[in-house]
């Protein structure tokens, strides 16, 4: 598989990810789980911007980022940082990308992530903006399909759950329909 470089690369929505740039990035997910690098992320920081509440999603980021041997600085509760007191999401994102080397963020505004993707000079990690998109999750969805059914091609996938506002529903669909996969 060709080596692909997502260096610095933010991850929004997975609509902006081809076909190829998911298998890519499932082989290396297979590779990481098969031999961890505890040393690859010394040094580097990352924030981890959670404006509502996560536990799965936040405790993923900030475990692996440790494990990799980086360090995290978290906002848990929108309530006890400067957006509490007005303070707009650019001019946050702003701030916290000077303490960091990538962001995380989940925020209840569709679009947030994409807006704080164009201020900050780090890369943006979706962890989910309002009911829009979780491509996160939408990784991590595919890699246990792929490990349980050794394909991504041609399933049968039935969805349930909130599949209106359900921001993971949004991101796999679109995924799942690259390997014409049908829901």
């Amino acid at each position: 598989m060709t080596n692909i470089n997502f260096k610095n690369r933010d991850v929004i929505s997975i609509r902006d990810f081809s076909k190829q740039e998911i298998l890519y990035v499932l082989n290396k997910a297979k590779q990481f789980k098969a031999k961890p690098y505890p040393t690859l992320l010394r040094g580097k920081v990352m924030a981890s911007l959670f404006f509502e509440p996560s536990t799965r999603t936040r405790f993923s980021f900030e475990s692996a980022m440790q494990h990799l041997g980086g360090s995290v600085i978290t906002l848990a509760d929108a309530k006890t940082s400067s957006s509490a007191k007005g303070e707009s999401l650019s001019d946050s994102i702003r701030i916290v990308e000077k303490y960091c080397d990538a962001i995380v963020m989940r925020h209840p505004l569709e679009g947030s992530a994409r807006l704080a993707a164009d201020v900050s000079s780090n890369p943006v990690l979706n962890g989910g903006d309002g009911a829009n998109q979780h491509p996160t999750q939408t990784f991590l969805d595919l890699f246990s399909i792929l490990e349980t059914q050794k394909k991504l091609s041609g399933l049968n996938v039935a969805m349930v759950g909130d599949l209106k506002y359900g921001r993971t529903v949004h991101s796999l669909a679109y995924a799942l329909s690259l390997f014409n996969s049908r829901l």
